[in-house]
């Protein structure tokens, strides 16, 4: 994907449904497949910008306070990165979290104050609002935790081309979850989701985009 061609959001959106993580508990099950390969207009290393914008879900849900938090409301002119994953994953979820955690303290205290980081849960049976408060404060204390309903947390996901399953236990009792890897940032001049980073995207790519998405430019 770093060396392709930025894509329109219904295309990344069929091509993403495709491409999951299996992330286990034990960490004995990870892998993943590759997004299908789609081409448009020219990218920048890390980031993938779309020529057309996926609109931000209207989802509720409750965060790690154990208040409802209602996501368009809440980001609403702010830039935002929007992730979906579950606190138990062995690689993936931790990475990328902390990664953003890394690149968010390189930029200004008045920026930082700006971003809006959100992670939603995957597996909403297991990550409690307590739970996910616990795991995210070792992160970053400003990042928003939610959990919810399932199908909710699914269907919003679809929306911007993110596809999840519900966690399954293996026979030897590992739990899999499915779920796309990719961070959607939404700009805080339109509110919609213009650009797209995999699961491969360093610290040091995120620092170099943040100031321009903090400004809804495009990376």
């Amino acid at each position: 994907m770093r060396n392709r061609k930025a894509v329109t959001a219904v295309a990344f959106a069929v091509a993403a449904a495709l491409a999951l993580s299996a992330c286990g508990s034990d960490g004995d099950k990870a892998g993943s497949t590759s997004i299908a390969d789609v081409e448009a207009s020219p990218k920048t290393k890390a980031a993938t910008v779309l020529d057309q914008e996926f609109t931000k879900p209207d989802l509720v849900l409750t965060d790690t306070d154990g208040k409802k938090y209602d996501l368009r409301e809440a980001t609403k002119g702010k830039p935002t990165l929007i992730y979906f994953g579950y606190t138990n994953c062995p690689d993936v979820c931790p990475l990328t979290m902390s990664n953003i955690s890394v690149a968010k303290r390189d930029l200004p205290e008045a920026d930082q104050e700006k971003l809006q980081v959100v992670f939603v849960t995957t597996d909403p049976e297991r990550d409690t609002p307590a739970s996910l408060g616990t795991w995210l404060k070792a992160q970053d204390p400003s990042f928003v935790g939610l959990t919810g309903d399932f199908p909710a947390i699914q269907a919003a996901a679809r929306q911007i081309g993110i596809g999840i399953e519900p966690a399954t236990k293996e026979k030897d009792g590992t739990v899999v979850s499915m779920h796309g890897a990719q961070v959607v940032a939404f700009s805080p001049k339109t509110d919609g989701g213009y650009v797209l980073y995999g699961e491969n995207t360093t610290a040091e790519e995120y620092a170099k985009d943040l100031p321009k998405l903090i400004k809804g430019e495009n990376p």
